[in-house]
């Protein structure tokens, strides 16, 4: 019978070795978020309590979104995982693991105390076949699909989910409060306020947390409507509520919600609400292959037509522009462009 290994997140003051997997297109604040709260905690503890490394899949340093690069000291092998083998991936990571990287990520991942996913990386660990029957998280704007991709995985919006050795974060900042839980765990909350400190990180959340489509910081410093009727439009992204209604349910006359609004943030809740909508639009746009009226229909628009007409207001260019320019593609001529525009619509 096979022994289970130790958690990690139980009070040890051993070194744990802990190999983070970066792909190319992840955030860099994802990275950060990540590592360098143990780098905090080794230098206040004055000694390496947290023995990391950062590997790649080929052993070169990979690209972040922000065009920096990461600097990789190894190629990412199996047989020294370590005891925490940690992939962060962003929104093209989804397949950027050939079958022989998955089957070797897997392999390190089995020998590991624990393995986590952080924003995309965690569509890597369900290809893997590591979340099947358990419950995990990915940034909000994949649950979604996240969750139709795999049906055996009870997919939760929390800000990071620990179930067994498998661990999943939501994006940077729930990247941090894994770090902070894991230093808290094995060596204290001291520590890990000591920690928190370093970055004047003063909002620690559970990790039920919901992630919220919205990042409002500090909520405290808003006013409750407002911050409620940010909240309902997040979750009516696919079915808006009219401005009406969002008033009536927070509890304050239209007028008054569009005051609110208007010294808050500076402009109308409807402007708000359709930027809010055009945003989320947008990263579908960029992020995915989905035709343009799946992604007018999940964003709120009565026709693809109108969608593409408030996405060029916002945007300058219509969607299916921004999609080929943000993937290098030729311009087509205008009667490819006739067709292609038909076929997105239809």
């Amino acid at each position: 019978m096979k022994t289970e290994k130790p958690s990690i997140f139980r009070a040890d003051p051993a070194s744990l070795k802990v190999t983070f997997l970066v792909l190319s297109g992840c955030s860099l604040m994802c990275v950060a978020s990540a590592i360098d709260p143990l780098r905090a905690a080794n230098r206040i503890c004055g000694r390496t309590v947290f023995d990391w490394k950062i590997v790649s899949l080929d052993g070169k340093s990979p690209a972040t979104t922000s065009g920096l690069p990461i600097a990789a000291t190894e190629r990412f092998d199996p047989a020294t995982a370590g005891d925490f083998l940690i992939i962060i991936g962003g929104f093209g990571s989804r397949s950027a693991l050939s079958p022989t990287d998955l089957a070797a990520f897997k392999r390190g991942a089995g020998g590991a105390r624990a393995v986590a996913g952080i924003e995309a990386g965690t569509w890597v660990l369900a290809q893997a076949g590591l979340l099947d029957g358990r419950s995990a998280t990915t940034h909000w704007e994949d649950l979604e699909d996240f969750a139709t991709a795999f049906p055996d995985i009870d997919v939760r919006p929390d800000r990071y989910v620990i179930d067994g050795k498998t661990v999943t974060a939501g994006g940077a900042s729930p990247g941090f409060d894994l770090m902070l839980h894991l230093i808290a765990t094995r060596l204290g909350m001291a520590v890990a306020l000591d920690v928190a400190s370093v970055f004047v990180y003063d909002q620690a959340h559970a990790p039920s947390d919901a992630q919220p489509l919205v990042s409002l910081g500090r909520l405290d410093i808003y006013d409750r409507r407002l911050v409620g009727a940010i909240r309902l439009m997040e979750s009516h992204i696919d079915r808006p509520l009219t401005v009406r209604s969002i008033a009536r349910r927070v509890n304050v006359a239209p007028r008054t919600l569009e005051l609110l609004f208007g010294q808050a943030i500076g402009e109308s809740p409807g402007a708000y609400y359709l930027r809010l909508r055009l945003n989320a639009a947008r990263r579908l746009v960029l992020d995915t292959s989905e035709k343009m009226a799946d992604i007018a229909a999940r964003t709120g628009f009565s026709s693809p037509a109108s969608f593409s007409r408030a996405f060029a207001r916002a945007f300058s260019m219509p969607p299916l522009a921004i999609r080929r320019k943000a993937r290098k593609a030729p311009e087509p001529t205008p009667t490819e462009e006739l067709v292609v525009e038909q076929i997105d619509l239809a």
